[in-house]
C-alpha cells in the first residue's frame, strides 16, 4: 500500500517487483535466473494455445502433470510422441478423443490412456469448456517431442 512507480509481475511460482525506472534491469533478473538453471528464466506454467491453455501443475524426473483446457469447437493437431505416454482424466465438458484408429466420446470422470507412438487427438465438439488433467510420463517431457500429422492451425 502506498507504492509509486512498481512494476508487479506474478506468474505461477515467481514474483518479480521492481521500481518503474529499472524497467531495463528485468533482463538481469532473467539472467540470473539462467545462471542458476532455474526454469522460471525460460519456462512459464500457463502457456496460451490456439485452442486453448495448459497450466503445469507438477513436473519430476519422469513425470509431468499439466491442466488442459480446450475452448468449444477446438481441437489440438493430430499427433504422436517418441518419448513419452500420456493419460489424460476429464474433470469437465466432454471431449471427443481419438487414438489410432478409436475415436471415443470421455465425460467428467472418465479417462483414456495415449500409449508411447500412438497418433491421438483431442477435440471439444460441446458448447463448454474441456477441462482434464493430463499425466505425461516418459524420458523426455519437452514441448518438441511432438510429431504432427494434421493441424487447423497449420503448425509444422
Amino acid at each position: 500500500m502506498g507504492l509509486r512507480d512498481v512494476i508487479a509481475v506474478a506468474a505461477g511460482d515467481a514474483i518479480l517487483l521492481a521500481d518503474k525506472a529499472r524497467a531495463q534491469d528485468v533482463k538481469q533478473a532473467v539472467d540470473i535466473l539462467r545462471q542458476k538453471n532455474l526454469s522460471q528464466a525460460d519456462e512459464f506454467m500457463l502457456d496460451y494455445r490456439p485452442w486453448g491453455s495448459f497450466d503445469r501443475l507438477a513436473r519430476g524426473e519422469r513425470f509431468q502433470v499439466k491442466q488442459i483446457q480446450v475452448k468449444p469447437g477446438a481441437k489440438l493437431s493430430l499427433q504422436s510422441h517418441h518419448h513419452r505416454s500420456e493419460h489424460w482424466i476429464v474433470v469437465a465438458g466432454t471431449a471427443c478423443v481419438t487414438v489410432n484408429d478409436q475415436v471415443s466420446l470421455i465425460s467428467e470422470g472418465q479417462s483414456i490412456y495415449v500409449p508411447l507412438g500412438a497418433k491421438h487427438r483431442l477435440e471439444n465438439p460441446g458448447k463448454v469448456p474441456v477441462i482434464l488433467i493430463e499425466v505425461q510420463t516418459g524420458r523426455y517431457l519437452e514441448e518438441d517431442d511432438i510429431i504432427r500429422y494434421d493441424d487447423v492451425y497449420a503448425r509444422a
